[in-house]
């Protein structure tokens, strides 16, 4: 498995219209069911949840790959660590 910057995503979590905290539980516990150094890919909105979210994995202890605009949502790349 290659870790390029165009690695493609073990899952998806559409987490839009989820308003904080549930949206970043939820997050954790897809992460929590995926292999050690699995990449999710969530779909965040705009606002809080793009603010608070990431934040709150990186302080977690997961790592947060890549944040993409995609106009009107976020994609949020991010990957349990091998050690967790």
């Amino acid at each position: 498995m290659s870790l390029s910057s165009l690695s493609t995503p073990d899952a998806q979590l559409d987490l839009r219209g989820t308003p904080c905290p549930i949206n970043f539980v939820r997050t954790k516990l897809r992460l929590e069911q995926m292999s050690p150094g699995s990449l999710l890919e969530v779909w965040l909105d705009t606002g809080e949840p793009i603010e608070q979210v990431p934040d709150s994995l990186t302080m977690a202890g997961y790592q947060v790959e890549q944040i993409i605009d995609c106009t009107g949502y976020f994609s949020l790349l991010v990957r349990r660590p091998v050690t967790a």
